[in-house]
């Protein structure tokens, strides 16, 4: 009730107008906001811890999967080490087994080195292998007393009674011409670089040259 009967009932009377009403409403208002603010903050609160957790786990999950996936390559790499070093171990052994046979059908040190060239896995050796015969081919036409500057121009000197084998020895050679010519760009596969070596031994061997 207003204390001030003449003011009850006017504009000037309203509670709006009376500053103890209004500090009490006041004090209600920001005890409600501070305990809005409160309840927040520790939900706030709750949130972060929670989201903390998930991304504390979701890391953790990831550096396990990366040492897993570490350790399965690592793994992985030891498996193919050992397979190249047998690998390398089987193909050693069977080259010195070829070459310890290419020794034992011959005592000629320049074929027993164009088997070895021959037999190895790197196609490079394999046209040294063409070249080499190629270059016994030549000491072979010298023993035989072809003339020429070249071993094409002492094939070319050459006739089939005297050369038996002239035909094979001109395929071969024109192999070793495109080796040496074109390089790396010719294409010479293990078989047929074993076929071209095939044709020289057979004209070595006519002639007992290994």
């Amino acid at each position: 009730m207003n204390p001030n009967p003449i003011l009850e009932g006017s504009i000037l009377g309203s509670k709006w107008l009376n500053p103890e009403y209004l500090f009490n409403q006041a004090v209600i208002f920001f005890s409600k906001i501070g305990s809005f603010i409160s309840n927040t903050t520790d939900s706030l609160v709750t949130i972060y811890y929670i989201a903390l957790s998930f991304i504390a786990v979701f890391f953790a999950i990831i550096i396990v999967y990366s040492l897993m996936r570490v350790l399965e390559i690592r793994k992985k790499e030891h498996k193919h080490l050992e397979h190249e070093i047998e690998e390398y171990a089987h193909h050693q052994l069977d080259r010195d087994k070829k070459t310890q046979q290419g020794e034992e059908v011959s005592k000629n040190p320049r074929w027993v080195k164009t088997l070895s060239y021959l037999f190895s896995e790197h196609t490079n050796d394999w046209r040294l292998a063409v070249i080499e015969a190629d270059a016994m081919l030549e000491s072979l036409l010298d023993q035989l007393g072809f003339q020429g500057e070249t071993l094409g121009d002492k094939l070319k000197s050459a006739t089939q009674e005297k050369f038996k084998n002239l035909t094979l020895a001109w395929e071969a050679h024109a192999i070793r011409n495109r080796i040496a010519h074109e390089g790396t760009a010719f294409e010479l596969s293990s078989h047929e670089a074993k076929r071209v070596i095939a044709i020289y031994e057979q004209i070595f061997r006519q002639y007992g040259f290994i």
